[in-house]
């Protein structure tokens, strides 16, 4: 049997006549960029996510550079982010002219550890930008309650999180604003690069719609100097279409999950911990005793595909060669060493389920 890590084929396949029509009434329409989809996107995605506002943008990346940007920290201001996530998060921050320091995570979580963003804190902190990554919801009481307690922001990177539920509230409503990504693989995911700003905060937003226009509200009137990085409609089209089906998507990914934690025995295999809700856009195990390679040698000549969620933590990428005291983030490295994602996606076969969970149990 071969099972991929995801199949996205799978997914298409159940809403390829939607798919197809909405994006062909782009193309006989003729009207690519700020149209109607971008705006009734907007809505669906903000109703959605329960916040007064979204902005489509072309990808993750930026939209958590236009808040930033937006934001209009004083120069040198630094940012809190998690060791332990995709180089995206810091880089967001770089770009802007700003310092991301790291904070070291949660073993049993993978997800930023509070302690860790309170010994972070220095005159220059200006923000936290808590990661939701794989799926689960970051212990935002204590995230909120730290930044308010030092008069700091909040930026959400919500790009793992799509529909994942905090005490009543989604993710990507609970700071000043979020950024999300709309990448093929996600939860929610696009035809392309696709990305969005939710927020509350009515002033942010307007400054943010100027922003992504080339810094302008009226057209050849530019006051900022910002960038090109729209939502286009053809990928607007397609979210519209599957934004309709990811509560559905996200509960066969639950209902996966659950099966996974139930019944993979392998005294060589610690399974994640979840305390809040999980969406789970991966599902990452750790492996003991220095064996992950080995057991995804063992996986794929099964047929089974895994990832690697993230091989190299920030703090050891050559990008930040000498930014950060490597050896501050143990928690980081060692989940870099021993963290293996096994295939979990909607329409996954009960057949092929079972074949990954005797797989691995029979692993010695």
């Amino acid at each position: 049997m071969d099972i991929p890590f995801y199949d996205l084929s799978k997914t298409h396949s159940h809403i390829q006549n939607e798919l197809e029509q909405n994006v062909l009434d782009v193309v006989r329409s003729n009207w690519f960029i700020q149209g109607s989809n971008v705006t009734e996107f907007e809505k669906e995605y903000a109703g959605y996510s329960g916040v007064k506002h979204c902005i489509g943008i072309s990808n993750g990346l930026d939209a958590l550079r236009v808040i930033i940007t937006a934001l209009d920290l004083p120069p040198g201001s630094e940012i809190i982010v998690p060791a332990n996530s995709f180089i995206a998060s810091a880089l967001a921050i770089s770009y802007e002219g700003y310092r991301p320091v790291l904070a070291d995570v949660r073993e049993e979580t993978f997800l930023i550890d509070p302690d860790r963003i309170e010994a972070a804190i220095t005159e220059k902190t200006r923000a936290i930008m808590p990661v939701h990554l794989t799926g689960s919801c970051c212990d935002m009481d204590a995230v909120l309650e730290i930044a308010e307690h030092h008069n700091l922001y909040v930026i959400e990177d919500n790009a793992q999180a799509h529909g994942c539920i905090y005490k009543g509230r989604m993710t990507g409503s609970m700071s000043i604003a979020s950024g999300t990504s709309f990448y093929p693989g996600k939860n929610l995911g696009a035809l392309g690069d696709a990305g969005a700003v939710t927020t509350d905060n009515d002033a942010l937003a307007e400054k943010i719609r100027a922003f992504i226009n080339y810094g302008t509200k009226t057209r050849y009137h530019h006051i900022y100097k910002g960038y090109n990085t729209r939502l286009d409609e053809i990928q607007a089209a397609a979210l519209r279409v599957k934004l309709r089906h990811l509560e559905d998507w996200n509960k066969q990914r639950r209902r996966l999950a659950a099966r996974y934690m139930a019944e993979i025995k392998n005294e060589l295999i610690e399974l994640p911990q979840v305390p809040f809700d999980c969406v789970w856009h991966l599902f990452m195990l750790r492996v003991k005793n220095g064996r992950r390679d080995e057991l995804r040698e063992y996986l794929e000549f099964a047929g089974i595909h895994t990832l690697i969620h993230y091989p190299i933590p920030i703090s050891r990428q050559k990008a930040y060669a000498g930014e950060f005291d490597s050896d501050l983030y143990p928690v980081a490295d060692k989940l870099a060493g021993s963290i293996v994602s096994i295939p979990l996606f909607p329409y996954m076969e009960d057949e092929q389920q079972r074949y990954v969970i005797e797989t691995i149990t029979e692993w010695k």
